[in-house]
């Protein structure tokens, strides 16, 4: 039998690291030391484009200008993180979000000073940037940052204009912030309980298919119950992209995702066909087994996630998760476990689920000279355990590129998801081998299953924002019009072998992707499907392995996913990288019904 879980026992962060509390008197010297450093940067207005014809003065300007860009970043990033943590902890809280909202405000028009910086530097043209960097040796290592900065120039409006959108984000942002309080207050009485989000969402992954029905009726009418107040959030910010997207000219919805993530949307597209492809060989025929297995013939939506039998699914406490996850990091490379070691023995975790904290999970990784914070809902499943490996893949990978100075570290997600990816795969690898026959067959039920949910799932979740946002051009969804298109989208996706019992079709309320970040999502599938290319290498030589993936973590953001994929001989921008990924996939259905 196992053990109930002792939630009481699991890790709270503490942010002391950061700031004391709300009257930390840091914080107002923090905020003023990032407007005195943006004002130094102010100085250099125009500087770049009156020594355009002097170079190596203007690669000195450069270099310092960047510094001081840097230095304040450091400065209203910190200020900002400490705010978003606690805020995340304490979603009921109004002292909270009206902290959070105030400080985002505050340095928005702090960091509005330095606006003029980077459209300066897209003035000059490519000669003269390249002949002052060659001029100015110490500018040169800032030619990853400059490379993203540039990529944003055919987008840019003119200086009053980025200013007025500077000035409105806060606003913009209270959307996102009605959102989060939205779910962060969801709660539904099931069975005498009263369950958060995080809750029932873990319930109906419940070994007793009535606990399980239960949570799903009860979320669904929690969910419906807000469904205009989450429709009208994502008809707002959808309204408000479409508007900036519009005066920048993008192509497309996700035209600034791609490029904020220096991906081909040609590469997207090659990733998302490639899947699509896929869903009747792995998703639908899964689902088929599943079904078989369980002696139904076709799955209710709550069981999608289910465990193959009614007895009570294994649970693993806090400890055994610990070491799991440090002995799979320990056989990949010592440095590895080293550091995820060190957010153990710190109080830099925040695992215990509570009243007021959102769902979800998360590695913030705040700037480069602090350490990051991992944030999530620990319950005790096989999930939580990967869900560990995965924030503490990204712990690691944030902290190996540290050295770089936080413009440089910052990854974008297309290979920001690498190393959370491989740390839950170096998991599941050592929960395998130590499975005994039985369990097995429950294990690879779920490495198929995350597998879906990382990658077909995430690319109907992109799918659906396609058409939500192109819906969302022609004026506001109804929750109902909402509801149509995500069920339009999920049967694609699941199968005949799915039912979507009536309220499933409010689901899409509870994907804070949707609010945060638009068009994010499909960075998980491309992440799982790179990890599998990366995984293939290192059963090629593992030795050989450890140190090429330590350079691909640790060059950050300096290098385009093309350029961190040519040491292992992968080449993303082909859709057959892509489609061998989900033939692995595919495979592991073959052993599936093997032992079904």
């Amino acid at each position: 039998m196992n053990a109930p879980l002792k939630t009481d026992a699991l890790p709270v962060w503490s942010l002391a690291d950061l700031y004391a509390d709300r009257e930390d008197p840091c914080i107002e010297a923090d905020l003023a030391e990032a407007e005195k450093l943006n004002g130094e940067l102010a100085k250099l207005e125009g500087r770049l484009i009156a020594t355009r014809d002097r170079p190596a003065e203007l690669g000195g300007i450069l270099d310092r200008g960047i510094q001081l860009y840097e230095e304040a970043t450091n400065a209203l990033w910190g200020v900002g993180a400490y705010a978003g943590l606690a805020a995340s902890t304490a979603r009921d809280d109004p002292a909270w979000s009206k902290f959070e909202a105030d400080l985002r405000a505050r340095a928005s028009q702090i960091g509005a000073l330095s606006l003029f910086f980077t459209l300066e530097i897209n003035q000059l043209d490519d000669g003269e940037l390249e002949a002052a960097l060659k001029a100015h040796k110490a500018a040169q290592r800032w030619r990853p940052w400059l490379r993203r900065v540039r990529a944003s120039r055919p987008h840019e409006l003119s200086a009053d204009l980025e200013r007025l959108l500077v000035d409105k984000a806060p606003a913009v942002a209270n959307w996102v912030r009605l959102f989060d309080e939205t779910l962060a207050r969801l709660s539904a009485r099931v069975e005498g309980e009263t369950l958060t989000l995080p809750e029932l969402l873990n319930r109906m992954s419940d070994a007793d298919p009535k606990r399980r029905r239960a949570a799903a009726q009860a979320l669904a009418k929690a969910l419906e119950a807000r469904g205009p107040i989450l429709a009208l959030s994502l008809n707002t910010l959808a309204f408000e992209k479409q508007v900036e997207d519009r005066w920048r000219k993008y192509p497309s919805p996700a035209a600034s995702r791609h490029l904020a993530n220096e991906v081909d949307a040609e590469a997207v597209e090659a990733l998302e066909a490639a899947v699509v492809e896929a869903y009747a060989p792995v998703a639908h025929r899964y689902y088929r087994l599943k079904a078989k297995a369980m002696g139904k013939t076709v799955l209710d939506h709550w069981d999608r996630n289910a465990p193959l039998d009614q007895a009570a699914p294994r649970t693993y406490s806090w400890g055994q998760a610990r070491e799991m996850v440090l002995e799979s990091f320990q056989a990949l490379a010592p440095r590895f476990a080293d550091t995820a070691q060190t957010f153990f023995v710190q109080p830099w975790i925040d695992a215990r689920p509570r009243a007021g904290k959102q769902s979800g999970a998360y590695s913030h990784p705040v700037t480069a000279n602090r350490h990051p914070y991992v944030f999530m809902n620990y319950m005790g499943e096989r999930r939580d355990v990967l869900t560990l490996a995965h924030e503490l893949g990204h712990a690691v990978h944030q902290t190996l590129c540290q050295p770089l100075g936080t413009l440089l570290a910052d990854t974008p997600l297309t290979l920001a998801e690498t190393a959370s990816i491989f740390g839950e795969g170096l998991v599941f690898e050592k929960l395998l081998a130590g499975a005994s026959k039985a369990e097995r067959r429950g294990l690879l039920a779920g490495k198929i299953e995350d597998g879906i949910n990382t990658v077909i799932r995430q690319i109907a979740f992109h799918r659906f924002e396609t058409k939500f946002h192109a819906a969302r051009a022609q004026g506001e969804l109804s929750p109902e019009e909402i509801s149509s298109l995500w069920l339009q989208i999920q049967e694609e996706s699941l199968g005949p072998a799915v039912r979507l019992n009536k309220g499933y079709e409010h689901y899409w309320g509870y994907i804070s992707h949707f609010a945060h970040a638009p068009f994010y999502v499909y960075a998980y599938a491309f992440g799982d499907l790179l990890v599998r290319g990366l995984m293939e290498k290192r059963r090629e030589d593992p030795a050989a392995f450890a140190p090429l993936y330590e350079q691909l973590l640790a060059a950050g953001g300096t290098k385009t996913y093309v350029e961190a994929l040519a040491p292992f001989g992968l080449d993303p921008r082909q859709k057959a990288f892509w489609a061998a990924g989900m033939k692995q996939m595919e495979r592991l259905v073959d052993e599936f019904e093997a032992v079904v």
